[in-house]
């Protein structure tokens, strides 16, 4: 089943990432949602519908949830967690930073479980992705982790939630990590900063507010490249994700 399922999250995701790129440079249909900072545009919504009705297609008990509002209730046990333009600021900016994440995951008891994860960056053409205990993978390369990696050495991602006082409080998180480590990326895509993970561009990645579908699927390849990856509660209440490896991961929590 897991690689039917990847092979159905591939597509998904390069059909909105074809698409996504026929749109970009045009800022069309843009609304605010929760904040003055925190866009979402036709091309988001276009891109959700696109894997949506590509998943449905294909799978049409499964359950879907998207960033933008898709939330369909799973009958077979599995759902699709999407978020069908990670960086839409980066996108709608011209800058590079934004990709598409498609997450396929089971009912585990009270929980869920992750099977398939895809993250595909249509600007550079690289997909990652990984099936649950099969590795990650990109462009036929098996991705790993560094490790070990002392704290001070650590080149560490993370990023910022839209709204003004909880951005407070992380900046000066953010202030009081820098001196004790390497230096801070803030590329503005949860997705990719966790792909960066595994394939070793960075060496962690922490956001504590970030949402689910921001993550499951990049946190899954990180955690196949050999990650330690843990959830990272924000004192608003929201979950987000703290990743690094296996020597690095717990100095890098108490540090947080």
């Amino acid at each position: 089943m897991g690689n039917g399922l990847l092979d159905l999250a591939l597509h998904a995701a390069h059909l909105a990432g074809h698409a996504l790129l026929a749109r970009y440079g045009r800022a069309e249909g843009v609304r605010l949602k929760t904040t003055v900072t925190d866009p979402v545009s036709e091309a988001d919504r276009a891109s959700e519908a696109l894997i949506v009705a590509t998943i449905v297609e294909a799978r049409p008990d499964d359950g879907v949830l998207g960033e933008e509002g898709a939330d369909h209730r799973s009958g077979s046990g599995l759902r699709w967690v999407v978020d069908p333009l990670d960086g839409t600021v980066n996108y709608l900016y011209g800058h590079p930073g934004w990709s598409v994440s498609v997450a396929c995951e089971e009912r585990d008891g009270a929980g869920w479980r992750t099977l398939v994860g895809v993250v595909h960056d249509p600007l550079a053409g690289e997909t990652y992705q990984s099936a649950r205990g099969e590795g990650a993978w990109l462009a036929g390369r098996r991705l790993k982790v560094n490790d070990p990696v002392d704290t001070a050495q650590a080149l560490v991602a993370t990023g910022f939630s839209y709204e003004p006082e909880v951005r407070r409080r992380q900046g000066a998180t953010a202030a009081a990590l820098l001196p004790q480590v390497r230096d801070i990326r803030r590329v503005g895509s949860a997705a990719l900063d966790l792909c960066a993970v595994a394939a070793g561009r960075v060496d962690a990645y922490y956001e504590d507010s970030s949402s689910r579908w921001d993550w499951l699927a990049g946190a899954l390849i990180a955690a196949e490249a050999g990650a330690l990856v843990t959830p990272l509660r924000s004192p608003e209440g929201s979950v987000g994700v703290l990743a690094a490896g296996p020597a690095l991961h717990p100095a890098l929590r108490k540090l947080l």
